[in-house]
């Protein structure tokens, strides 16, 4: 169950052909993926006894937007399957050619995407009559569906005379959603390498943002927000407490002092798949007592969920092993007093974790297919924030990610209740008042017997201050990364 910090950088078993990579030294991801995510597609669709055979998906791509009224381009970042989802498989693209602006000819696109045709939006209103005859025969299959993660709803694909043919938009969302959820051989493969990357990237911020032999000084690094395509924040001091910290209203700003606990959310994205990896450490590479026992508790319901998941579990479970671990510890710290079984009762877990376990992950970082129809969302603290209620199976992966905060707007409701209150010990917690909060977060797939563990950073308190022992890092090769489960 250890995460592979070996595994190598090149092809794929299924490259050949035509394939997408960013240069030396980084992974090959072959067109065949997609290739064969648009044939899992096709087969499901061909299963489903409500689909006639003359049928055709028709998948709307992404759009290049600006900043705001300017002519600035925001990086395009495709919508998801529409680039990643045999059949015949034409591709439309919106722009005509013109070599002044570096706009490929349709045959770059060809071969590029691995698809039968391409041709211009445009074409399709200069279709002949008897092309025209030939198509009406065919339904048009649109995806329009809720994401039941965000609750927006996708936008479906259009066209000038689209209103000439019979078209369906409700069957084709929750296929594919349900192939999202799923991940193939090639899939895993490329999750593996993106969380590789994003893991050496973590252990690169631990030294930088060491505050050790600064005395009083502040480190010249604030919290910050993304670039390009790898998306980060860093939550210090009692931001920390904060779970999405980081918008207009309060942006990322805050200086990193000596003894802030610190909390990077981060991770990279290639080729449209995403990592997401959380690490919670003291900025200047010492773990206080009472740190230390916070993050410790954390860790050890990290392991509790990591040792627990397997095929057949159901998610909701793994949220109440979290909190049941959580009480447990805090116990241990002094901050609770009583029996867990009735802490349990009275939802004294969302007090500390008010967040749901984790999510899904692949081709957005919160990915789709949490709540399909059949699985309800359960209308209790905590549990009411869980990203899906779903039990796990084979193939699918997630973010195993509990935290424990301290958030005085919750706890001071959880003082003016009586049924709370009585498990506080208020002497001890005004201790940990402006603590924050550690989050661990790691990404995780389902196996036959239980689960890969993709992500690969220092996790016990030993390993961070080993390595941040060493304001460059010479100190890496030597930690033994502890991810035997």
């Amino acid at each position: 169950m250890s995460c592979d910090r070996q595994s190598p950088v090149g092809n794929m078993s299924a490259a050949e052909g035509p394939s997408y990579w960013l240069g030396n030294e980084t992974l090959r991801v072959p067109a065949a993926l997609f290739a064969v995510n648009r044939k899992r597609l096709c087969d499901k669709l061909r299963n489903n006894r409500n689909v006639q055979k003359e049928a055709t998906v028709l998948l709307q791509g992404g759009e290049e937007t600006n900043r705001y009224c300017t002519d600035t381009g925001v990086l395009f970042r495709q919508a998801g399957w529409e680039e990643a989802v045999g059949g015949w498989w034409p591709l439309y693209c919106e722009s005509t050619f013109s070599a002044v602006f570096g706009i490929h000819p349709p045959q770059h696109f060809k071969e590029k995407y691995a698809v039968d045709e391409v041709h211009y939006t445009c074409d399709v209103s200069t279709l002949t009559p008897e092309e025209l005859a030939f198509l009406t025969v065919f339904v048009f299959f649109l995806q329009r569906g809720v994401n039941t993660d965000s609750g927006s709803v996708c936008r479906e694909a259009s066209f000038e005379g689209i209103s000439q043919f019979s078209v369906n938009n409700t069957l084709l969302h929750p296929e594919i959603v349900e192939c999202r959820v799923f991940k193939t051989d090639m899939e895993l493969e490329v999750l593996r390498y993106t969380n590789r990357i994003s893991s050496e990237a973590h252990k690169e911020l631990y030294t930088c943002g060491r505050l050790k032999d600064l005395g009083n000084a502040r480190i010249k690094m604030v919290e910050s927000g993304k670039e390009n395509n790898f998306f980060f924040s860093l939550h210090s001091g009692d931001n920390s407490s904060v779970l999405h910290y980081g918008h207009a209203g309060a942006p990322n700003d805050k200086t990193l002092q000596d003894g802030d606990m610190c909390l990077f959310d981060m991770g990279g994205e290639y080729y449209c798949y995403s990592s997401d990896i959380t690490c919670s450490f003291p900025a200047n590479g010492k773990f206080t007592a009472d740190q230390k026992a916070i993050y410790e508790a954390v860790l050890k319901s990290s392991r509790a969920v990591m040792n627990a998941v397997k095929p057949g579990v159901d998610w909701p479970d793994m949220h109440r092993l979290a909190d049941r671990t959580h009480l447990e510890e805090l116990i241990k710290i002094g901050i609770l007093k009583g029996n867990v079984e009735d802490m349990v009762k009275a939802h004294m877990g969302a007090v500390f974790m008010p967040h749901g376990l984790g999510h899904f992950l692949g081709i957005d970082v919160h990915d789709v297919g949490g709540y399909p129809e059949g699985v309800d969302r359960i209308d209790l603290p905590g549990l009411k924030s869980l990203r899906t209620a779903r039990t796990l199976q084979e193939r699918m992966v997630l973010t195993i990610e509990p935290g424990i905060y301290f958030i005085d707007h919750v706890l001071d409701q959880a003082l003016a209740d009586p049924a709370q209150a009585c498990f506080i010990n208020n002497d001890v917690l005004r201790r940990f008042r402006g603590f924050g909060g550690v989050r661990i977060e790691d990404d995780i797939a389902v196996t036959a017997g239980g689960m890969e563990l993709l992500t690969c950073v220092p996790r016990t308190v030993e390993e961070i201050e080993a390595l941040m022992a060493d304001s460059e890092g010479k100190t890496l090769g030597k930690v033994v990364l502890s991810q035997e489960l």
